[in-house]
């Protein structure tokens, strides 16, 4: 017998129950469809393509059992506050924009002078609300929020990679005082299009529906490169300022977190870990963060690695018995709709009780 696919009034219940840690008769979980969907030269400038994309999506998505909603990601590229500080970006077709860095080894002075760009006049920032105007326009679909960096992702796109790891033992008072104008700059930015979006499907720009009272989900990938001492200094001090500004925090980071899990735990209002769970030490997450905060436990096909033969129902029940039930979540995805609606069955049968 089909399983029957639940409302989006009783997806959103028990979301909420699992975001404020409390026993659920079922796991959420989220099955997406292929490929991830980025900012290439197809979709970026083009917003009747980016709601034809989303449109076709979800309704590829059709009687898949699990606890997505049909939304519209406004795409806009992980680099759009570096953008906004003046980074040259370039369009392509294989990724969200290259991005060119302003700052190197041989001009560190320079971030004394880069000014924090207005959310309401700056012409990039301004490209990302005409395209939340059109899109709420042209479709009746709720909205995520355009892409969310980090302070640190967005400080590591300005000051080139190596360079600014580097830098936060050689340069730490530089890089400070990066970081406390992208927070600034990124606080704006939130703010901006939380005014502006109308119909809002989660505070993320990703699928995942998460209400406004837990806060805003980051995207903090530079964070597994840090030792756990740099990252009390340079991450955990600017995120505490977005939780504080914008009501909680969600914080997630690919690669191996093991070193930082546990100072994440000390950001202030963290709601969420957010982790690309294959890529890291399992116990080191447990330890830290199981049934104290919500675990979003991500486990894409691809994050599997090329040609890896997973079955993506049993390694969910491991990342169940290991982790228990108090505030999970598992993302997962599959490259075709029938597998989704298979795996959504199972999944349903292993994550409920």
């Amino acid at each position: 017998m089909t399983t029957r696919i639940l409302s989006n009034e009783e997806k959103k219940e028990r979301i909420a129950k699992s975001w404020q840690l409390q026993d659920v008769d079922e796991v959420p979980f989220l099955i997406e469809i292929g490929g991830i969907h980025m900012a290439t030269t197809t979709y970026f400038s083009d917003h009747a393509a980016e709601i034809d994309w989303n449109e076709d999506f979800h309704k590829q998505r059709e009687g898949v059992y699990d606890y997505g909603m049909p939304n519209i990601k406004p795409n806009q590229g992980i680099n759009i506050v570096a953008s906004a500080f003046g980074c040259e970006y370039t369009v392509n077709d294989e990724a969200d924009p290259w991005i060119k860095p302003l700052i190197r080894d041989d001009n560190v002075p320079d971030v004394h002078a880069l000014k924090v760009p207005d959310p309401k006049t700056n012409l990039v920032f301004k490209q990302a609300w005409d395209r939340i105007d059109y899109l709420q326009s042209h479709s009746n679909l709720p909205l995520r929020l355009v892409n969310v960096p980090s302070p640190l992702v967005t400080a590591s796109l300005i000051w080139e990679y190596t360079s600014f790891v580097t830098a936060t033992m050689l340069h730490p008072r530089e890089v400070h005082v990066l970081l406390e104008k992208v927070t600034e700059a990124t606080i704006g930015y939130l703010k901006e299009q939380l005014a502006r979006i109308r119909n809002l499907h989660g505070m993320s720009h990703e699928m995942w529906h998460i209400p406004r009272e837990v806060g805003v989900r980051i995207s903090d990938d530079t964070a597994s490169i840090l030792s756990p001492k740099l990252y009390r200094e340079f991450g955990v001090k600017y995120n505490s300022m977005i939780s504080r500004a914008i009501g909680g925090l969600v914080v997630h980071s690919c690669g191996q977190v093991k070193n930082v899990v546990e100072p994440m735990m000390e950001i202030e209002g963290l709601r969420g870990l957010d982790f690309t769970i294959p890529q890291t030490d399992w116990e080191a997450v447990r330890k830290a963060a199981a049934g104290k905060t919500v675990l979003c436990l991500r486990h894409y096909y691809w994050d599997h690695g090329p040609g890896a033969q997973v079955d993506l129902a049993a390694y969910s029940q491991k990342l169940l018995d290991f982790f228990g039930r108090k505030g999970l979540f598992i993302q997962t995805s599959t490259p075709t709709a029938e597998e989704a609606r298979t795996l959504g069955d199972k999944l349903h049968r292993i994550l409920s009780r």
